[in-house]
């Protein structure tokens, strides 16, 4: 089987973020090397810590890729710590992050390519409860599949792009593996403590690519947590060798496509999510 190695190695250091005082954001992925990154377009890690007392946030639309949010720590609203949505914006949606009240959350929302024949497929959403995540747990680890499958065990969730997301948690010298399609792209983000593969350590606020391969079949990673254990969050996926043209919430395949995109939002023709039809929503609660 093939054996997945490191390619490199990023530091993310978080800064102010968009709300302004109270929210601190990293960009893991950030869109400027796409023909590297593919199918990952965008990776933010934020962090809130507000007071409340005044609304932050608001409506806002997207088109032509999907968002892929998980929550590591918080509470607010239906966004509880373990939770993940997948929002497939398609040919466009609208969606509300407003946030009113007193509020800790951090989450990591990775903005995902769609394939160019679901470019502008009708929106869907899709919400797993922490729950209702497939989670393998031993004395030493823990395994939570948001999305393909891991340990024996598969997500729910319906994919556009096949992508695997697993949010692996394991003890001091702890080994996992993990199996991927040799073509998929990927990489770790690593939350807590350090993990190696291979030769190369991986520590906290930092992603690891994988090497790519031109071999076909399957191939496998394999982790090992260090002194202190470490938790990762694996992200990967099959590119789609695409050109895109992106510019603020909207992705397509040319500049016409974005400006079809904001003529058609500003006249108020893409629908909010929670106005989606009940057999476009699916919730695993």
């Amino acid at each position: 089987m093939i054996q997945r190695k490191i390619a490199r190695i990023q530091t993310h250091h978080s800064a102010q973020g968009f709300l302004g005082s109270g929210h601190l954001a990293a960009a893991v992925v950030d869109g400027s090397n796409f023909e590297q990154t593919d199918p990952f377009f965008l990776l933010m890690d934020d962090r809130l810590d507000l007071p409340g007392g005044h609304p932050v946030g608001g409506p806002h639309p997207h088109a032509g890729f999907e968002t892929a949010t998980l929550v590591l720590e918080g509470s607010e609203a239906s966004w509880q710590t373990g939770a993940f949505e997948l929002m497939t914006a398609g040919s466009g949606i609208v969606h509300t992050e407003e946030i009113t009240t007193e509020t800790k959350l951090r989450i990591l929302q990775l903005w995902l390519i769609l394939p160019p024949e679901k470019r502008w497929t009708e929106p869907f959403f899709q919400e797993i409860k922490p729950e209702r995540v497939p989670t393998h747990m031993t004395d030493n680890s823990e395994v939570r599949v948001y999305s393909g499958s891991s340990n024996g065990l598969t997500s729910p969730v319906i994919n556009q792009t096949p992508v695997t997301i697993v949010d692996f948690k394991l003890g001091t010298g702890t080994e996992r593996s993990q199996q991927i399609p040799a073509s998929y792209n990927g990489f770790i983000y690593v939350i807590e403590g350090t993990v190696s593969i291979g030769t190369e350590q991986v520590e906290k606020d930092q992603s690891a690519w994988l090497e790519k391969t031109r071999r076909t079949g399957t191939s496998e990673i394999i982790f090992k947590a260090g002194k202190q254990g470490a938790r990762f969050i694996l992200y990967a996926g099959e590119p789609q060798h695409a050109p895109i043209v992106s510019h603020g919430p909207f992705i397509g395949n040319s500049k016409e496509d974005i400006r079809r995109l904001y003529h058609e939002y500003n006249r108020g023709r893409m629908k909010h999510v929670n106005d989606l039809p009940e057999s476009h929503v699916r919730r695993y609660v």
